[in-house]
């Protein structure tokens, strides 16, 4: 049975770096070349992601406005990840595996010579979803080809494209060949019998959609105890460690919530 793990993603994005020495990078210059080849116009932040130390290391103040957040440092790797719309979390973890075999296969020389992009939901702070554009490009690398920051980019594309699903595509830079649309992102969900009860199974349908113990109480009309300790319950019979590792599982299994209560 295969299951989408957050370790696992940590594993996907390690490989690439194939544990390179973590230098502190002089990002300007580079920074400033890129940035010219990849932004689109409207509203977009951008972040620096360490590959080896699997962590955001910058996030611009713009972040804050797009996605309703206080403080630049609460765009976290996890943050990020329990942001996804459920529906497009298979796909996004296919195409960042396709992405690090991708660059696998680069020869040194072009490792920086190539940006990646595809679209997903994201949630804001007050629970509605945007559209982002995300755009990858590499802006550290060593001779032997490793991976070790990138620069990334979001941009709001909700007005542009209504329509779900995406396709990855490898943009070259300096004259090198594109490939584009080369995956789809059509979610290919495994389906596994639902083993949560009916409250669990409602429970679930609120963590799926980003809410807290405090706000599922308020909906089910139960107290946030009860829903710890459903929460507590449906950890350890789906054999996860965290929230976010369970829906990502949730997602992955294809665990719709037929309520029709």
């Amino acid at each position: 049975m295969s299951i989408i793990r957050f370790d696992e993603l940590k594993k996907t994005w390690r490989e690439i770096g194939k544990k390179a020495t973590n230098n502190d990078p002089t990002f300007e210059i580079e920074i400033n070349k890129k940035l010219l080849d990849i932004f689109h116009l409207g509203n977009y932040y951008y972040y620096i992601f360490n590959c080896t130390g699997v962590e955001i290391e910058f996030a611009s103040e713009s972040v804050k406005n797009i996605l309703g957040i206080t403080d630049t440092s609460d765009f976290t790797v996890d943050f990020a990840l329990s942001i996804i719309h459920p529906e497009d979390l298979t796909y996004f973890y296919d195409f960042e595996t396709k992405i690090t075999q991708f660059f696998s296969d680069l020869p040194p020389d072009k490792i920086l010579k190539y940006k990646t992009n595809y679209d997903f939901r994201i949630k804001r702070k007050d629970g509605t979803y945007i559209r982002i554009l995300q755009q990858n490009v590499t802006i550290q690398t060593n001779e032997e080809g490793a991976v070790i920051r990138t620069l990334g980019v979001h941009t709001d594309i909700s007005k542009l494209k209504k329509t779900n699903g995406s396709t990855l595509s490898f943009i070259g830079l300096e004259g090198e060949p594109s490939y584009l649309d080369v995956y789809t992102g059509i979610a290919t969900y495994q389906i596994e019998k639902n083993i949560f009860s009916k409250m669990e199974q409602k429970v679930l349908d609120q963590l799926l959609k980003g809410y807290s113990s405090k706000k599922i109480a308020e909906i089910l009309f139960i107290s946030k105890l009860t829903v710890d300790g459903h929460r507590k319950n449906m950890l350890k019979k789906a054999n996860c460690t965290s929230t976010v590792d369970l829906v990502l599982k949730a997602a992955k299994m294809n665990w719709q919530i037929p309520i029709n209560e």
